[in-house]
């Protein structure tokens, strides 16, 4: 009997979720520095300039691009041969991921309608943050069915997915025609690699890293070009047959998984969380960018999730996690409304040249995301009523 590899997210959800916890302490402690007497020199340091970008760019366009590129592995992976492999497993997570992006970016414009300079972060409150959840759900232990678990995760990867297209579609620079036709030539490159039975990563690295610098170059955010990558590593599957453990797609995943879990997020999270609280009143949020922020990631995101969830069950679209009760699947989507990574990525594109701006959407995404998580863990942890026994 052929034995399934078992994938990065089916070890991360049998484990208790450390990347979560650690992106957790990595926001914490740069609220901490960002505070403190050190303030001045974690803010200097993400301006230093090294080999032509800053720091701060090297975290958000260099090693973001490897998030991306496990991002894209794992959306392939679970598309051919996991999760998302038949139309059934993809309804029930695929139609909350629309009402949870649809419906947050709804709230966000009706509070930014009329507002030119903030309507450009309208997809911010639209992500969901995948390790963060994760993370949530890991503390929760055995509370929580693992049907839920995998409802979240597919949710969240069909939310990558969005995101992904919003940032290619609506976040990328002034075009460079010639640059981008390179990079398509090098993904034409990679696919062809595919084609010919190449299994060896060294080839696929390399035309990732010469991609990298044709993206960045063309002026689309040069994190997609993990994504393009992603699309060409092999993955062997066929009907009938597990997919080969041993494949390039299987390999470069659980090399990446790692370094991502433990050092790229982390960093990403120390760089990005990190926003001077001085003089900031509690009437912050009442502002159009971050009141639409904030409201999207917690109102919306439950809202758009569990409405969307609950009609697709009651028109029997798609059939209920299994062993989870509505209350649980509520707690999840609001679990959703953690946007942690991907809005603060999103917030960064859309708002890196205003300053301002940019820290309102990160008091407004670390507050909508610690509000929806601790609701959520409220929710999980509320005891079950107890029906009442016939006398």
């Amino acid at each position: 009997m052929i034995r399934r590899p078992i994938s990065v997210l089916r070890t991360l959800l049998s484990s208790e979720a450390t990347a979560g916890l650690m992106l957790m302490a990595s926001a914490a402690l740069a609220l901490v520095v960002a505070n403190s007497f050190v303030a001045p020199a974690y803010f200097a340091a993400l301006h230093v300039s090294v080999a032509g970008l800053s720091v701060e760019h090297w975290v958000n366009d260099g090693l973001m691009a490897l998030f991306f590129l496990l991002v894209g592995l794992e959306i392939k992976r679970e598309l051919i041969d996991g999760q998302l492999s038949t139309w059934r497993r993809r309804a029930l997570p695929g139609i909350a991921a629309i009402g949870g992006m649809v419906v947050p970016a709804a709230i966000f414009v009706a509070l930014n309608a009329g507002e030119p300079a903030t309507l450009r972060g309208w997809a911010i409150p639209t992500a969901t943050d995948i390790a963060f959840a994760l993370g949530v759900l890991a503390l929760l232990g055995r509370r929580v069915p693992v049907s839920l678990k995998i409802f979240l995760t597919a949710l969240a990867i069909i939310d990558d997915l969005g995101a992904v297209a919003i940032i290619a579609l609506f976040y990328t620079a002034d075009l460079a025609l010639g640059w981008l036709l390179l990079g398509a030539a090098a993904v034409a490159v990679g696919y062809l690699l595919n084609r010919r039975g190449v299994v060896r990563l060294a080839p696929y690295l390399l035309l990732g890293a010469v991609l990298w610098v044709l993206v960045l170059r063309s002026g689309v955010h040069p994190t997609l070009a993990g994504v393009a990558l992603a699309l060409v590593v092999p993955l062997r599957a066929s009907p009938g047959r597990p997919d080969d453990g041993a494949s390039p797609l299987h390999r470069l995943e659980h090399a990446l998984q790692p370094w991502v879990a433990y050092l790229v997020l982390p960093v990403f999270g120390f760089a990005n969380a990190g926003v001077a609280l001085g003089g900031v009143g509690p009437g912050v949020l009442s502002a159009p960018l971050p009141l639409g922020v904030a409201a999207g990631l917690f109102f919306g995101k439950q809202l758009g999730v569990f409405g969307a969830s609950w009609a697709a069950i009651r028109l029997r679209l798609a059939p209920p996690p299994d062993g989870a009760s509505m209350r649980q699947l509520y707690g999840v989507a609001l679990l959703c409304g953690v946007g942690f990574t991907m809005s603060l990525f999103i917030g960064a594109l859309a708002f890196r040249h205003d300053p301002e701006l940019l820290a309102e959407v990160k008091i407004a995404v670390l507050a909508g995301s610690a509000l929806s998580a601790l609701a959520g863990a409220a929710v999980m942890l509320a005891p079950r009523r107890k029906r009442p026994t016939a006398r």
